[in-house]
């Protein structure tokens, strides 16, 4: 499986760290041994909304070419949701099968046309920004609505990130991250349509 993750000024940090701290250890096991990641944006860094920066590893790529794309949140996401280059980008994603994001994220698929028909979830304190690009918005914490899968608000990237995990590699796979990541909570509120 080959997975892009979309970064871009503005974003929160936490929403990304989060999910790829739980995916990166997809390796472990054997039904996703061989399981590669790029970061992507549009610039060669970006800047968090409190000033972290990070580097990207792949400019703009045709996002066709991966098996999944995950969009975390931020600030950033309110003014890339109108920003036409940007949303043709995440357009590229069309074909691809695994739609991801957490937190505000959401907005950029929504900007993209990739919820039109689609219940989805978003950041509990903008669930308003989301209506106008789903068919409904459910306030959970996870929403799987075919291969579209979006998350609420900071925190849930972890829970969505072992959502993967039992996706692709199972229960047992789940619990054996949970244990390294001393992360004993089981996620409530995961819709799937």
């Amino acid at each position: 499986m080959k997975i892009a993750f979309i970064l871009f000024n503005g974003v929160t940090f936490l929403d990304f760290v989060g999910f790829y701290d739980v995916i990166y250890r997809l390796n472990q096991f054997d039904q996703t041994k061989g399981t590669t990641w790029d970061i992507c944006g549009v610039t060669e860094e970006v800047t968090d909304e409190l000033g972290m920066k990070v580097k990207i590893n792949v400019i703009k790529p045709d996002l066709s070419g991966y098996d999944l794309v995950f969009i975390p949140g931020g600030i950033g996401t309110r003014k890339l949701k109108d920003d036409a280059d940007f949303i043709d980008w995440i357009k590229t994603a069309g074909p691809v099968k695994y739609k991801v994001s957490v937190c505000t994220g959401s907005l950029l698929w929504g900007a993209a046309g990739f919820l039109k028909d689609r219940k989805a979830t978003t950041h509990p304190n903008v669930y308003d920004l989301l209506e106008p690009y789903c068919l409904e918005v459910i306030p959970s914490r996870i929403v799987k609505d075919g291969s579209v899968i979006t998350a609420g608000g900071v925190a849930t990237s972890i829970d969505l990130g072992l959502f993967i995990i039992r996706l692709f590699a199972g229960a047992e796979a789940v619990h054996v991250v949970k244990k390294q990541l001393d992360y004993p909570y089981t996620a409530v509120g995961i819709v799937e349509v």
